[in-house]
């Protein structure tokens, strides 16, 4: 015998759900596709900037006002410098994950697959964009720092894949 439950006259052993919770439509993947996943990112880089230069800013600013008195003019250079240093670093990182994220969605359409090659393209291309206004040695040493960047990433996200892949052999 069952217990049932005092507020509902059902047995609670039918309410139990042994399929998913949301409705995907037909030939839909249960992942997000880099493209769905290109706005988490760059809103992500957005804020990270914003909040990574906010307390650059609070730094520079109370390091360069150091020898005022706490006064309105040192308040208002101190506020001054964490807006203009959170918008600086929101901007930087939100342009180079609108890059990264254009680039990885062009390359996963034109090969067709989605692997960690991808990532390191996208992430190379990106550097050296970013950096193509440093010439042929800006170009390369942005390349070099995204295949860099994307190269640790993708070694970190495969990591107990390539741990498990090891010990078979």
């Amino acid at each position: 015998m069952s217990p049932l439950s005092p507020y509902l006259s059902l047995d609670p052993k039918y309410l139990v759900q042994d399929t998913d919770e949301f409705i995907l439509p037909t030939g839909a993947n249960k992942t997000r596709g880099r493209f769905e996943l290109a706005f988490f990112t760059i809103g992500g880089c957005c804020m990270t900037g914003a909040a990574f230069g906010a307390l650059n800013g609070l730094r520079l600013g109370l390091k360069e006002t150091q020898n005022m008195a706490w006064s309105k003019p040192r308040n208002v250079q101190i506020l001054n410098m964490v807006t203009r240093q959170g918008a600086l670093w929101a901007n930087t990182l939100g342009s180079l994950a609108l890059l990264y994220s254009a680039f990885g969605v062009i390359i996963e359409k034109t090969r067709g697959a989605e692997d960690d090659l991808n990532t390191i393209a996208a992430g190379t291309l990106t550097g050296m964009l970013y950096k193509s206004t440093g010439g042929v040695r800006g170009i390369a040493r942005g390349g070099i720092a995204g295949l860099t960047l994307t190269g640790l990433y993708a070694l970190y996200n495969n990591w107990e894949h390539m741990k498990g892949r090891g010990h078979a052999c």
